[in-house]
């Protein structure tokens, strides 16, 4: 336990969260990864247990507890070896249901919110475009005002939990001559007329729904409109911190698993008459391999408490997100050399967490993007600021 940011408290929640996830979760893992659909069931668990909670305020049914918490059932997730499974329980939690915290009402909070944190309901974050990508602003949905509606059209991509969720928040253009000011976020009930959606066939993260949707004519009640008009793009910037730090926070996490799972197979696997862990090339790999994890997460946890206390930590998340990822994509791909053949084999959990690292230094904020924004900060003195 780091008694610097883990309290007791923190450390019997992980405890509970560890035993639910192996009896309730790990049996149904395989299945899940190779149908594409996380049943129902396991939602309502969830719900009914108060993970999806750990952050909303007690009076819709949450427990407004710290972001360590939060830490844990990141670090927990990705300890079962499904990205998928753990991006549609995060999308939920901390794309969807953040935004409803952060700018619902209170009409949307008890008819969204509530019901999310029972897990009676599912939600998804619609903001990237097939034609936009990392480009936000140049997104081409739209929602025109018309009497008391608005008037959705436009297609989101690479959402998770986009075919199976309840909502959706959905990102669109209510100005289009405004490339930034012109952006507002709706909240739409998937059963609206005009909602479609597409299930993608991906590398990874094989058990969660990641859509392809469209939107036609869609009637939007105004009173779904979320914050205010023409505010969606710093609502969404503002959030983005968040994202990456929960993105820098699964990776070291997977990478954590991955040395783990290492050092246990060389322990038990013999060659030439002594165990791999004998090695002194393999041995050393490890070491480098384990300095790396630990620099990442203390890093990690840092930023979590500079989040945690109110500061907001844009730079620092980017760089949580850029580098994390970066590492955990090649600690895993050498944790997977080190168990040879059997690093190769679909049996062997190595194969899946390969490729669901990869989608680390993509979803969020390519790489590449974060490393403009990093730049604009060091180079030429960007400074952002919070929407609210």
């Amino acid at each position: 336990m780091n008694s610097m940011y883990f309290t007791e408290e923190h450390e019997v929640f992980r405890a509970s969260f560890r035993d639910f996830l192996q009896k309730e979760v790990v049996p149904h893992i395989e299945k899940w990864e190779k149908t594409g659909t996380i049943e129902r069931f396991i939602w309502k668990k969830f719900g009914e247990m108060g993970y999806f909670g750990l952050s909303t305020p007690e009076e819709y049914g949450g427990m407004d507890l710290d972001l360590f918490y939060t830490v844990i059932f990141l670090e927990e997730l990705q300890k079962i070896n499904s990205g998928g499974f753990a991006a549609a329980m995060w999308a939920h939690e901390y794309l969807a249901m953040t935004h409803l915290n952060k700018e619902g009402n209170e009409y949307q909070k008890k008819k969204y919110l509530a019901p999310s944190v029972e897990g009676d309901m599912i939600g998804c974050l619609c903001i990237t475009e097939p034609f936009g990508g990392s480009d936000v602003a140049g997104m081409r949905s739209t929602a025109i005002k018309k009497g008391d509606k608005y008037i959705l059209n436009g297609s989101k991509t690479f959402i998770t939990n986009g075919v199976y969720s309840d909502y959706l928040i959905v990102a669109a253009k209510t100005d289009p001559s405004d490339k930034y000011k012109g952006i507002s976020i709706l909240v739409v009930d998937r059963d609206a007329k005009g909602v479609s959606a597409t299930k993608l066939d991906k590398l990874g993260w094989r058990a969660s729904d990641t859509g392809e949707i469209a939107f036609d004519n869609v009637e939007v009640p105004v009173e779904n409109l979320m914050g205010e008009e023409g505010k969606g793009f710093p609502y969404i910037m503002q959030h983005f911190a968040l994202e990456r730090l929960i993105m820098g926070v699964n990776a070291h996490a997977r990478a954590e698993f991955a040395v783990d799972y290492a050092v246990k197979y060389m322990e038990e696997r013999v060659a030439f008459g002594k165990s791999l862990d004998r090695f002194q090339a393999l041995r050393h790999k490890i070491a480098e391999m384990a300095s790396r994890v630990d620099m990442c997460r203390e890093y990690n946890y840092s930023i979590t408490k500079r989040l945690n206390d109110g500061q907001y930590v844009v730079k620092e998340a980017s760089m949580s997100k850029l580098l994390s990822t970066k590492m955990a994509d090649e600690v895993i791909y050498d944790a997977l050399q080190l168990l040879g053949g059997y690093g190769y084999m679909e049996e062997y959990p190595m194969a899946r967490l390969l490729r669901d690292s990869r989608l680390g230094p993509i979803g969020g904020g390519t790489s590449e993007i974060l490393k403009e924004i990093i730049a604009k900060m060091v180079i030429d003195g960007k400074e952002y600021k919070p929407a609210t």
